[in-house]
């Protein structure tokens, strides 16, 4: 681990916080290393039910990767081949929540989108400026930016580089929600607190629900839900659901 990725616990809630905010949070190479081994830390334990993605200081939630560090790829196939954060973030099997305050650049607007729920802050800013130096991104950028806002605004986004506001963000639909700068971390906890406080495996397997529903044919993601569904039912949380239900209660879920 390094001291530029803060992992936390906080009940059933996990917050990684991107902690170089003299830098405005972009990642190296051992900042992206440090977030491959916070997210198996999370997979691994039972404990953690929802996570919560934010970045250090006033200014930026991440700037993307840390340019300085990209000469010192010996080849463009080493390039392309180096640990990726977005893909480390990507990875994570928990529910996940984005607290965007400030940048979220490049990488870093990439890195908020492998989140499956995204607020922000009245400050927070988004861009795909890559093609302002020379190349485009590549932790998702196009897919992930198409399905969230649709092809013309993301066409608009990745072809000028330009910024758009929290406000713009939360109209096109790239964020759910705009907080207070001072307000974002406490509604990101309550959200997460939300969600960590549901049957586990079944927020779990929704979201592997939401993923599958962009990768197949409607007729093949129908299919596939419903043998979730049928997972789901088998296990002991939904019968504790049913039964609190019954007795007018509220389900203690144990994740079995």
């Amino acid at each position: 681990m390094t001291e530029n990725i803060k992992v936390e616990r906080d009940g059933f809630v996990g917050i990684i916080t991107i902690n170089r905010p003299e830098k405005l949070n972009a990642i190296t190479p051992e900042m992206a290393g440090a977030l491959v081994a916070a997210v198996n830390d999370f997979n691994t334990d039972d404990g953690i039910r929802c996570v919560i993605l934010t970045g250090a200081g006033e200014k930026a939630f991440c700037a993307g990767s840390d340019i300085g560090t990209l000469d010192s790829y010996e080849t463009p196939w080493a390039f392309r081949n180096r640990p990726d954060y977005c893909d480390a973030i990507r990875a994570l099997l928990k529910p996940s929540i984005a607290a965007v305050n400030g940048y979220a650049f490049g990488g870093g607007l990439e890195t908020a989108m492998t989140c499956d729920i995204r607020i922000a802050a009245t400050n927070a800013s988004f861009a795909a400026p890559e093609v302002k130096l020379g190349w485009i991104g590549g932790g998702g950028m196009a897919v992930n930016l198409a399905h969230a806002i649709g092809p013309s605004n993301a066409a608009m986004m990745i072809m000028t580089g330009d910024a758009i506001d929290a406000a713009m963000a939360e109209r096109w639909g790239l964020v759910s929600r705009v907080v207070p700068q001072a307000e974002l971390l406490a509604e990101a906890k309550r959200i997460a607190r939300t969600i960590a406080s549901r049957a586990p495996i079944a927020a779990e397997t929704a979201k592997l629900n939401l993923r599958a529903a962009w990768e197949m044919s409607i007729a093949d993601a129908i299919g596939y839900e419903r043998d979730l569904q049928t997972i789901c039912f088998a296990t002991d949380d939904a019968k504790e659901g049913r039964a609190a239900f019954k007795e007018k209660r509220a389900p203690v879920f144990r994740r079995r």
